[in-house]
């Protein structure tokens, strides 16, 4: 039987592909790939591999004449700035041997390049070694260029993410109204189900083909027949696709091993991803460490405790950062998954335990303590290993686990973590009571601006009050949720309006009274520093977020069953949130094996209109999420840590045993939800067009 271990060996094997061309090479590399090694081993493996050299793949970089060949690794087509960035290395250069791998397969550059005709071979790469021929300055030089699927990253034993797409989000009611406004009146969509392939822009079907070209190759390598699930838009679109891929077809008909891929929209429950109840402390040290430069899993760890240099503001770059993916000690590995997976307390406790067995296995003079886990009680076991260099080596991996943890729970702005978590419980309960409009108004004083330069705090606001970040988070909790509330009658919807009016007036003025821009309100307003803010450029860019959150209470509404993540109070049990993953589980492994009729099955065909038919006359079993031994959730638009956590605990109460593994686009903290939400790449992701 298939093991959720040969998925994880599986971005490794593509890897191989790349190391068995980069002996005596310099390797070039983007971010999106990069931050998939990073997963898999990092530089090092290439290195060890023979290359010379990594460099950012740059115009401005460029190698020596003592650096005769060179390998390209890419996230995108073959096609302009991609190929621009190709060619102003090889122009700066002296290369005589060139190899370049794109993760976008052959048959989507035929796409990309508007040819719907089979065709023999690989012209388009075909086309593009002699491109590189005469970009070295020589026909008889040595060029190739393939593909090789390395978009994933095992970032833990239940958990791959795919770099490659991590701003990859389902359509919200702007992209509907974008997508309509290209179609003529009568063909226009009432809703997202009636979206498909096609009426998706160029760049998007593009995104998706690729996606589904990577998922066709990992199940390809481990020959594994899928039955496809979807709930939502986009997901019912990714999985129709992988339904009619031609080699996922034939695939099927020989491939051994069986399984079920569930593939989920984020937005069928937002309320999760921005919600601070999450009580898991990896998700903390994503949301307060800053990021790794250029990935979106990854964060800096400051390793500066491990030195004996003096902590100073101009000492900050002298030591390389550490980071969250170590992939090399067993012990890291171990302790990785166990904070990956478990509560906040029992994940620290977990770091202290490491650390003490760390310590003592070197024979270094620790002083265990019991009782609460502190930041200086961690630093203090760390410190101990920079008196032996070995010891810091073989422990390496540990300590960077330890220093994020430590650094996470001291960190200044963690104080506002409990006031939203507070918050949002208490926004929680007032909606069983109150219509929405009375719920919402209690954002309002909470929106104040920043006190001025008389402030007592760090960044001009109080640490345990909202900045323009939390609100943002809160409404997009509280929107999510609003489906949920009592129902509003014509005068409160005039209400509401009206109180819509009020909330962008006070969150305009709040932002434009920020003495620094976080990399949200960056993205949010187009400004990269608070000069460049004008009142009106930032009320334009909260009006549009409005009509974003407007349509996040009716992501749920086409559905017959899991309409509701909500639980209201009796009495007796206070109001609660009900995880959609959690729901969908429950589903799935239900003892009566009963059939939810919101988890489409997408890979029957024509099959399954035969079935459909059929069944009006006799009973038919349909496939069953549940019918294989193997079981994929694939989150579209990203998973976080919590529900990382509650699919384990769901598997181990309702089917213990079961083998499930996780796939997603990225793995999520509250503060990339409003930056997925209000992107203008979803309808035009960067892939090289």
């Amino acid at each position: 039987m298939l093991k959720v271990e040969e998925f994880s060996h599986f971005p490794l094997q593509m890897w191989e592909r790349v190391l068995s061309k980069v002996k005596k090479a310099v390797v070039f590399m983007d971010d999106k790939c990069a931050e998939a090694l990073h997963w898999s081993g990092g530089a090092a493996v290439l290195l060890e591999a023979g290359a010379r050299n990594v460099k950012q793949f740059s115009s401005f970089e460029a190698c020596g004449v003592n650096e005769p060949k060179a390998v390209f690794v890419v996230s995108t087509l073959l096609k302009g700035r991609t190929v621009d960035i190709i060619k102003d290395i090889i122009s700066l250069s002296h290369f005589q041997y060139c190899v370049v791998f794109t993760t976008v397969a052959h048959s989507v550059h035929l796409l990309a390049n508007n040819v719907t005709a089979e065709m023999e071979g690989n012209p388009v790469f075909e086309q593009f070694e002699e491109k590189l021929c005469e970009w070295m300055g020589n026909m008889n030089y040595t060029a190739e260029v393939m593909h090789v699927p390395v978009v994933f990253a095992p970032v833990s034993q239940q958990l791959i993410v795919m770099p490659a797409f991590s701003h990859l989000f389902p359509l919200l009611s702007p992209d509907l109204d974008t997508i309509n406004a290209k179609r003529p009146e009568k063909k226009r969509f009432v809703n997202f189900n009636d979206i498909d392939m096609h009426a998706l822009p160029a760049e998007l079907q593009i995104e998706v083909k690729s996606l589904v070209s990577a998922l066709n190759s990992m199940f390809e390598a481990t020959g594994t027949r899928e039955e496809s699930f979807a709930v939502g838009s986009l997901s019912r679109i990714i999985a129709g696709d992988l339904a009619n891929h031609p080699q996922a077809k034939s695939r099927r008909k020989t491939a051994p091993n069986k399984a079920s891929i569930i593939f989920v929209d984020r937005t069928m429950d937002l309320t999760g991803a921005a919600g601070h109840h999450g009580d898991n402390l990896v998700e903390k040290i994503l949301t307060v460490l800053k990021p790794l430069p250029g990935h979106v899993t990854d964060v800096q760890v400051d390793m500066l405790e491990l030195t004996s240099l003096q902590q100073t503001s101009h000492s900050q770059n002298t030591v390389a950062p550490g980071c969250l993916a170590q992939t090399q000690s067993a012990a890291a590995r171990s302790l990785w998954e166990a904070m990956l997976t478990s509560k906040h307390k029992e994940g620290v406790m977990e770091v202290r335990r490491h650390l003490v067995e760390a310590a003592s296995k070197e024979k270094l003079p620790v002083k265990m303590s019991m009782g609460r886990v502190t930041p200086e009680q961690l630093c203090s076991y760390i410190k101990l290993f920079r008196s032996s260099w070995g010891a810091l080596q073989s422990h390496c991996g540990v300590l960077q686990l330890g220093l994020a943890t430590a650094q996470a729970i001291r960190h200044h702005s963690l104080p506002r973590w409990d006031a939203c978590l507070a918050f949002e419980r208490l926004l929680l309960q007032a909606l069983g009571d109150s219509d929405f409009p009375a719920v919402l108004r209690q954002l309002l004083p909470l929106m104040k601006p920043c006190r001025g330069e008389d402030s007592s705090s760090s960044g001009s606001r109080l640490k345990e009050e909202c900045g323009p970040d939390e609100l943002i988070l809160l409404l997009v909790y509280l929107y999510s949720l609003a489906g949920e509330a009592q129902r509003m009658e014509r005068d409160a919807k005039e209400e509401l309006e009206k109180l819509e009016r009020e909330l962008i007036g006070a969150l305009t003025l709040v932002i434009t009274r920020e003495k620094k821009l976080s990399p949200l309100l960056q993205k949010f307003t187009g400004c990269a520093n608070p000069e460049e803010l004008t009142t009106e450029r930032v009320h334009s860019a909260v009006e549009e977020m409005f009509k974003t959150l407007r349509g996040l209470s009716h992501t749920r509404d086409h559905l017959k069953q899991l309409r509701s993540v909500y639980t209201a109070s009796d009495g007796v049990h206070q109001a609660a949130y009900h995880p959609f993953l959690r729901q969908i589980l429950e589903e799935v492994f239900h003892p009566d094996r009963r059939e939810c009729p919101d988890i489409e099955h997408m890979s029957g065909g024509l099959t399954d209109l035969l079935k459909t038919g059929f069944s009006m006359f006799m009973k038919v079993s349909r496939p069953h999420p549940s019918d294989n031994p193997l079981l994929f959730l694939f989150l579209v638009g990203g998973i976080t840590p919590s529900e990382l956590r509650f699919i384990k605990e769901t598997i181990n109460t309702h089917k213990p045993g079961t083998q499930v593994l996780v796939l997603s686009t990225r793995l999520l903290k509250p503060t990339d939800i409003p930056m997925l939400l209000f992107s203008t790449l979803r309808l035009a992701p960067d892939i090289g067009v």
